[in-house]
């Protein structure tokens, strides 16, 4: 089931059940905030299929920009985290999860695939994370043509990962939401739908 999850030195973003149009949907709260929802997941790499999510946002996050460090905020994010060997990982990186562990009492995912909503970079374009290559962004909406608007994505995940990592993906271990605007320091509202993977609705989200 859907589990709220901190983020170290992070105020918590708000996610609440809500309905919209009569469907069930999670409304995120963001006000200089970054947290997420995650669901727990173990599915096989042949097992990965699509990826169903929709989403609705209030209004743009006002100078953010997911590809600079300094700004990096969007107002939806769906984010899929995969297991991996990390031994295979640059030692940069391995140093890198080791702390992380050390802080956060976990090891952070082998790769992590987000798809967001940003101001302006172009659609379809792969980010990479400024803090961590093994978080690589795909824009799958950009500008403010669709604000107030419920928009509806479906993914090939194994090809998304292909393009984004250059690789083939592992086990898909978790799925979340997170709506953030603490790089900023401003606020965002946003409204998720239901998240289906292969046609299979992920269970409710909690208050």
């Amino acid at each position: 089931m859907w589990q709220p999850h901190a983020l170290p030195g992070k105020r918590a973003t708000r996610y609440d059940l809500a309905a919209d149009a009569g469907r069930a949907v999670v409304r995120a709260r963001a006000e200089a905030s970054a947290s997420m929802l995650r669901y727990p997941i173990h599915l096989e790499p042949a097992a990965l299929g699509t990826l169903r999510f929709s989403w609705r946002v209030a209004s743009l996050i006002a100078k953010a920009d997911v590809r600079q460090r300094d700004t990096e905020d969007s107002p939806v994010r769906v984010v899929l985290a995969f297991d991996g060997d990390h031994e295979l990982l640059p030692a940069k990186d391995q140093a890198l999860f080791e702390l992380a562990q050390a802080v956060m009492g976990e090891r952070p995912p082998y790769a992590t695939l987000m798809y967001v909503w940003d101001n302006q970079a172009p659609l379809e374009s792969v980010v990479i994370n400024p803090r961590s290559e093994r978080i690589r962004k795909i824009v799958v909406e950009s500008g403010p043509g669709h604000l107030q608007q419920w928009r509806e994505h479906e993914r090939d995940i194994a090809a998304d990962y292909r393009r984004a990592f250059g690789e083939a993906p592992g086990t898909l271990i978790g799925v979340g939401l997170m709506t953030d605007a603490d790089n900023t320091g401003t606020s965002a509202l946003a409204w998720y739908g239901a998240v289906c993977l292969s046609g299979a609705q992920l269970g409710a989200a909690p208050n």
